[in-house]
């Protein structure tokens, strides 16, 4: 599980960032990819990653505006030329499936593929699979805005071959069954259980993105122990009232709501034209004062999301 980031600007593109998209990569997990949010120009920052985008299978838009949608309707249409027939799943606000078929329908664009969509109604659980779930909240913007929570599911415990072999369970095709759990009978008459033989479950990661937002509950719900959080980073230190007038948050914000919720790694984003250089780097120290492992991401950064270390007696 990766994630990586093809616009990190917030309102217009800039010289040295693009405006908001995100890659969650899930290539080992599931042989796909889902982005959150597609702004402007998304597809040329593609151009630039070794994404393919006919990996894309799911779409997560946090809100309506511009920034964060404009590059849609190109993305979607080049998925077509590039041998992406699979369907496709777009979750967002009410009025995304509106905002991609007008687009369709008035540059008259065929698509190879077809789009499901899932817009958003309530809070809760919108999408499940047997190793992933997702779920979305409300955020606090101008206009209806949500975060979203990606919850892997927990891998089953390692098999533990030394024990096995303590037992005297010769190895072959009978170690593949005791794996996945299941109870054998070898060929001495013995019958096994494979839950008896596997390791503690190792827990599943937790990665939570938000979109553009003040501070609110909802954000605390999204980030609760997670592993990596994407937080927007529109002002700094000091501007709270500029952020609160312009339904936005603050890097202190952002650092302070991941200490509390015992986030594991907070990554900043949404980062203003008004911050380059020292004053984005700027931006990361003063967050760090509140929550050392913070990073401020610039486009085209990698983050790999890493299982906790699972802690026995005696560790």
């Amino acid at each position: 599980m990766e994630i990586e980031f093809l616009g990190t600007g917030a309102g217009s593109p800039g010289k040295f960032r693009n405006v908001s998209s995100t890659a969650l990569r899930l290539l080992d997990e599931r042989n796909s990819v889902w982005l959150f949010d597609v702004g402007e120009a998304t597809q040329h920052q593609i151009l630039r990653t070794t994404l393919k985008p006919r990996k894309i299978d799911k779409i997560f838009i946090t809100h309506l505006h511009g920034d964060h949608i404009f590059g849609l309707p190109g993305l979607l249409s080049s998925r077509s030329f590039q041998g992406g027939n699979s369907a496709l799943t777009i979750y967002g606000p009410k009025g995304i499936r509106d905002f991609v078929e007008v687009s369709m329908r008035v540059s008259e664009t065929k698509l190879s593929y077809k789009i499901h969509y899932q817009e958003i109604a309530a809070d809760g659980l919108i999408f499940e699979d047997d190793k992933f779930r997702v779920y979305a909240q409300h955020l606090d913007h101008k206009i209806e805005c949500f975060g979203y929570r990606v919850v892997e599911k927990d891998h089953p415990g390692e098999l533990q071959v030394d024990k096995l072999r303590e037992a005297k369970i010769p190895s072959g095709p009978v170690y593949g069954k005791l794996k996945l759990g299941e109870t054998v009978t070898l060929p001495d008459g013995r019958t096994i259980n494979g839950q008896d033989f596997l390791g503690p479950a190792q827990p599943g990661r937790i990665v939570a993105l938000l979109g553009d937002t003040r501070q609110t509950k909802n954000a605390e719900r999204l980030a609760k122990d997670a592993d990596v959080l994407v937080h927007e980073s529109t002002f700094a230190k000091g501007e709270s009232k500029l952020a609160r007038s312009y339904y936005h948050s603050t890097n202190i914000q952002a650092a302070e709501l991941a200490k509390r919720m015992h986030v594991k790694m907070l990554l900043l984003n949404h980062i203003s034209a008004r911050y380059t250089g020292k004053m984005a780097q700027d931006l990361q120290h003063q967050a760090r004062e509140i929550f050392h492992n913070t990073r401020v991401v610039k486009d085209f950064d990698e983050v790999d999301v890493p299982f906790q270390k699972l802690t026995t007696k005696g560790d």
